[in-house]
């Protein structure tokens, strides 16, 4: 018996007071219909049925990529109607599990165990008991405490809105039986929509087997409505990332001031300080520190390197024993090699930083090629841009940079060559010599210092 799954994702989100639609909202930066679609794939169904409607290029711009079947919804009339599209896509002799764009915290075991739950000819519904049932569809059942129909928040009467076992939406039934209860579906009720939570009593009715597992964690079936679940969602994903790395031996100083935002490897004994931002695709080597308020995103640092606070590091390359920070900012296509430093207050951008070289602080290196063992001063800079183009700085091992000076580039500096102090260099510096392009310096005996003039007292 194959697997289908329909996930509904075709609402508009107006409590989110946002142009973009609410299945496109960012959770740990990527969209929450994109988690659910994830959280589908681990059960390696025969095919995943997104049902799309409201702002669907919006969605197909950002989504399209995915391996789906995109079923657009022309009109929102409910959740049976969204169900209703797709069922046609799905044999008889399938099982058809729903799940909702906006649920984007279910684990894959939870999902598998409700599947299971559907045997060969039930209807599998997951419940949680809540303090506060308000704004949930309620559990009916009968004096024998079996399930027999659900009746939504705002349709229900008398003792009906007491009861605290509510439906998450998440159900799996056989096709054969969805698609006949789904053609018998009415829209009399007090929202005109054509109910999904209509097909329970439909299934009671029809003698068919009700299994109403309890979620283990209420969590995980928060749905989101509003911009504060989406950031309620948002520290309980970050927590379970941040549990599930710790889990894995990273030491996190303080794991609910973690963001992860792609996907982290670690080596062993890493240690992440507080408010570190992890972005795409992050590689930590062994024995790697990474300090307070740090922004990862795409790059690899190697073993035993220490990342300072307050530091940024994108789309590079930190080889093994390296320190870096703080107050650094590391751009695209920075390869420091191993013992490199990065000082405080340093830019670099499409540079390779030769084995033990060190930019101090306060400089600014791009489109260079350093190499071994070089020292680059405070307040140096590669004049790599004309107006136009581009232009490299080659420096050669063992060279001294002093501080405050100009390379313009395209310009090299030769192996073992001492720049002095507050030198221009515009032209090849020679290995093994001093190069220095200073004023000469002169003193004005009697110079005095201009007043300030006061009106009134000339």
């Amino acid at each position: 018996m194959g697997l289908h799954i329909v996930v509904l994702a075709a609402g508009k989100g107006k409590r989110m007071h946002s142009a973009l639609p609410k299945v496109l909202q960012p959770l740990g930066d990527r969209p929450l219909l994109k988690h659910v679609v994830e959280a589908a794939q681990t059960l390696d169904p025969e095919q995943i049925h997104v049902v799309y409607g409201h702002g669907a290029e919006q969605v197909q711009s950002a989504l399209g990529y995915l391996e789906v079947n995109w079923v657009y919804q022309e009109q929102q009339l409910g959740t049976g109607h969204a169900v209703a599209q797709a069922i046609d896509d799905v044999p008889d002799d399938a099982r058809v599990l729903v799940l909702y764009g906006d649920v984007p915290l279910m684990r894959a075991g939870t999902l598998s165990h409700l599947v299971e739950a559907s045997g060969s000819d039930a209807l599998a519904l997951l419940t949680v008991v809540l303090e506060d049932p308000s704004g949930y569809g309620r559990i009916k059942r009968n004096d024998e405490n079996r399930v027999v129909g659900i009746v939504e928040d705002k349709d229900t009467t008398g003792d009906e809105r007491y009861i605290r076992e509510v439906n998450t939406g998440l159900l799996c039934a056989q096709s054969r039986h969805l698609r006949d209860w789904l053609s018998r579906l009415t829209n009399e009720n007090t929202q005109g929509e054509y109910y999904l939570t209509d097909c329970i009593a439909m299934a009671a009715g029809d003698n068919v087997q009700i299994v109403a597992g309890q979620s283990g964690n209420v969590e995980e079936t928060q749905g989101i409505n509003n911009k504060r679940d989406l950031a309620l969602a948002e520290r309980l994903l970050q927590r379970r990332q941040a549990d599930a790395l710790m889990d894995q031996g990273l030491t996190l100083r303080d794991p609910d001031r973690f963001d992860l935002r792609g996907s982290l490897r670690i080596g062993r004994d890493c240690m992440v300080d507080i408010n570190a931002v992890i972005e795409g695709e992050v590689v930590l080597g062994d024995n790697v520190t990474i300090g307070p308020n740090c922004v990862l995103r795409n790059c690899q640092i190697g073993d035993h390197s220490q990342i300072l606070s307050h530091t940024v590091i994108e789309h590079a390359q930190v080889g093994a024993r390296c320190q870096v920070g703080p107050f650094a900012r590391l751009r695209p296509d920075t390869r420091l090699a191993d013992r490199a430093k990065i000082g405080n207050f340093v830019e670099t951008k499409k540079i390779t930083l030769g084995v033990g070289s060190k930019i101090n602080h306060l400089s600014y290196v791009g489109d260079a090629k350093v190499g071994n063992n070089v020292n680059i001063g405070a307040g140096v800079i590669t004049c790599n841009y004309d107006g136009a183009n581009k232009n490299v700085t080659t420096i050669g091992d063992d060279a001294f940079i002093g501080s405050d000076c100009q390379l313009v580039a395209p310009v090299d500096i030769g192996k073992g060559a001492t720049i002095g102090a507050g030198s221009t260099v515009t032209k090849t510096a020679p290995p093994q010599a001093l190069t220095l392009s200073r004023a000469k310096q002169i003193s004005i005996d009697g110079w005095k210092r201009p007043k300030k003039h006061t009106p009134g007292h000339d």
